[in-house]
């Protein structure tokens, strides 16, 4: 593997680490700020908007730097986020913090995509991208589960710190491996004419509802797990840690086979989330196949976001480029996650129960499917998809490497 992928997969690991760990520290945060719980989760979702907002401005913003220059000083924007985070005295400073923190978050995963692909040959590019990805999702394994015990343990401030320190080590890590000459700066012109491209907008389309499939039955997985298939409040973490193994797994899977059959994967593993998820509604009171399914929709949800994210870029066909477009990718990955969870939230709230998520999720995964395929017949009708761009020649020296 390419260091520079290393630097990449560290980056994201921060990243996925502090938008996912205040999750577990919200009594402790509540506690140290003397404000209630509720209050101290709408942290969340201030920063959901700022990967929203950040995504396509920073994006836009740094085209014209070079892509290692974009993503060192999104790095300190994160640093300087969490750092601020960790020695906020009030709650409105931490959360001004903390949007500030994630608006380098979809911004460093639209232009990391870019530059995970320059650094491997074509074939490999969805493949380079699931590694990077894979820091994400290890986050929920190692990060998060880390994060919240040593907050228990000690200080939530600390382990802010300690996810600064994430950030300050990707920075080395990308000045070391990633090569300085692996791209050149942008034209914001060309980069917004690639949303003219329908094939554009039918994978953008395919992310915020195929993926709403996801976010529909996870963010309910806890109250699932509890008083659906019966498991206790202390066991719900280590099928939670299992379910993060199965997202971690599935991506690595996904960029292996995604550069073979592309959009043909992801149709047919949307079909195979709809199965999972109408076989899991309907035995979802059996702890064994809750844990089985649990982690088997992990593994097939997870599997096709590198596949995706490297279709949009390809669909931009903008040569050496494509960082806007990857953008906003992760900004609708973020407009699945609410939807998903508005849908879900709709069908408990009518009195359906806490197995009709995941009804409205197979519903969302058939409709994703179709999407998937008419994405790849697009693509087909087109001739073959637009060869990513190598800025790193083939003979590059081993320490780039």
């Amino acid at each position: 593997m390419p260091r520079a992928l290393l630097a990449l997969a560290i980056g994201a690991f921060g990243i996925g680490t502090t938008e996912f760990v205040v999750m577990g520290m919200l009594p402790e945060i509540a506690d140290g700020l003397d404000v209630s719980v509720s209050a101290v989760g709408l942290l969340i979702s201030a920063y959901a908007i700022g990967v929203v907002v950040g995504a396509p401005t920073l994006t836009a913003v740094g085209l014209r730097f070079t892509p290692r220059q974009t993503l060192v000083a999104l790095m300190v924007v994160f640093v300087v986020g969490n750092l601020l985070a960790a020695l906020a005295p009030t709650y409105g400073t931490l959360a001004a913090a903390r949007v500030l923190t994630a608006l380098a978050h979809g911004s460093f995963f639209g232009v990391g995509a870019i530059a995970a692909r320059r650094v491997v040959a074509p074939e490999r590019a969805t493949q380079a991208i699931s590694l990077m990805v894979t820091g994400l999702t290890l986050a929920n394994v190692v990060g998060v589960p880390a994060g919240t015990w040593v907050a228990q343990q000690t200080s939530w401030r600390l382990v802010l710190a300690a996810i600064a320190g994430i950030g300050v080590l990707t920075i080395a890590g990308l000045l070391a491996w990633l090569p300085a000459d692996g791209g050149e700066p942008a034209d914001l012109r060309t980069e917004l004419a690639a949303f003219r491209s329908r094939q554009v907008w039918l994978v953008l389309s395919l992310t915020m509802v195929g993926f709403a499939a996801t976010f529909a039955v996870y963010s309910y997985v806890t109250p699932i797990l509890t008083d659906v298939a019966g498991f206790s409040s202390a066991g719900v973490t280590p099928v939670l840690a299992l379910f993060g193994v199965g997202t971690t797994v599935g991506t690595l899977l996904g960029g292996r086979l995604g550069d073979r059959f592309g959009f043909g994967f992801v149709a047919v593993g949307m079909l195979g989330v709809a199965a999972v998820l109408a076989v899991f509604a309907s035995t979802a009171g059996n702890p064994v196949a809750a844990v089985v399914l649990l982690v088997l929709f992990g593994t097939l949800g997870f599997a096709m976001g590198p596949i995706v994210q490297n279709g949009v870029i390809e669909a931009a066909d903008v040569p050496g480029g494509g960082s806007l477009v990857s953008a906003a990718n992760q900004g609708a990955f973020n407009v699945a996650n609410a939807f998903g969870a508005a849908l879900g939230a709709l069908v408990i709230s009518q009195g359906y129960g806490l197995t009709a998520p995941m009804w409205v999720g197979a519903a969302l995964a058939v409709v994703g499917a179709g999407i998937a395929w008419w994405a790849g017949h697009a693509d087909r009708r087109q001739g073959t998809a637009p060869v990513p761009e190598r800025a790193v020649p083939a003979t590059e020296p081993v320490a780039a490497r």
